[in-house]
């Protein structure tokens, strides 16, 4: 009577709607993750080159439609090839936010609360106070926090160390005449493993203008990584803490302990 054709929606379900929804999120997921990246400019690119494949095959172009089926071909080789870190950050979030739920279950069955929290405020101390010395004194750092030492990927680009953390020992690390003061300080299991390590840069096109070196190699390594980072300015002496590829700027002594804290 109304003239809408209810027959369309007679075979949609329930599960059709939740579907519908779970790829939503995945496409804004992954969006998300590649957002400001010149990774956008080239799934652009894709998508125009499969747009040009629609035309010409219903178009009955046939050397085109050849040439561009070609290449759609492998087109799934090819995306891996190209959006490989893309996908090496969604698996690296999708893992570790399974990893977080699993070690909040697992402390909670264990003991007293105050009391870990009390042994990561003493293994923090020395990081802390160095942090806080070094932006007094406008030294620039850069120190990284990685769950696992990949030697191959560290230890390459770095001088292995393997030493107990001091606020001394990070002071003259990066002090400006020591011969390690460039690059990062690994730092795995309150253990400073690498010093003067070099880092990928962040390929992001959202940065700032101000944003130097560390701060590029600080987003670069935690985009790629489950790793976190803390960037000392040697202009300013801004503390700041990267993570999943994102910065809190001008971070206080006493909120980069308890960020900290909420990571390790």
């Amino acid at each position: 009577m109304d003239g809408i054709d209810y027959s369309l929606f007679s075979g949609f379900r329930l599960l059709d709607v939740i579907d519908i929804i779970l790829v939503a999120i995945i496409i804004y997921y992954i969006y998300s993750l590649i957002r400001g990246t010149i990774a956008v400019n080239i799934l652009i690119g894709v998508a125009l080159f499969y747009g040009v494949y629609i035309v010409v095959k219903q178009m009955h172009m046939r050397l085109l439609t050849e040439i561009f089926g070609g290449f759609i071909s492998v087109g799934s080789i090819a995306l891996i090839v190209v959006f490989q870190q893309e996908i090496r950050r969604f698996l690296l979030h999708v893992g570790k936010n399974i990893s977080m739920k699993r070690k909040k279950v697992f402390w909670s069955f264990l003991g007293n609360k105050k009391a870990i929290q009390k042994d990561l405020t003493e293994d923090l101390r020395p990081i802390v106070e160095a942090c806080r010395s070094m932006s007094r004194t406008r030294t620039g750092a850069l120190l990284v926090f990685s769950k696992y030492f990949d030697e191959e990927y560290y230890q390459s680009s770095g001088e292995y160390i393997d030493a107990h953390i001091s606020k001394r020992l990070i002071e003259s690390i990066f002090h400006k005449n020591s011969p390690l003061h460039d690059g990062a300080l690994v730092i795995v299991d309150f253990k400073i493993m690498t010093a003067s390590c070099v880092l990928p840069l962040s390929d992001s096109e959202d940065l700032p203008l101000q944003f130097g070196l560390r701060h590029r190699a600080a987003i670069g390594v935690t985009e790629i990584s489950d790793a976190i980072a803390v960037i000392v300015s040697e202009e300013t002496g801004e503390i700041s803490f990267a993570k999943d590829g994102n910065v809190n700027m001008n971070v206080s002594p006493e909120e980069l302990e308890q960020l900290l804290k909420d990571e390790l």
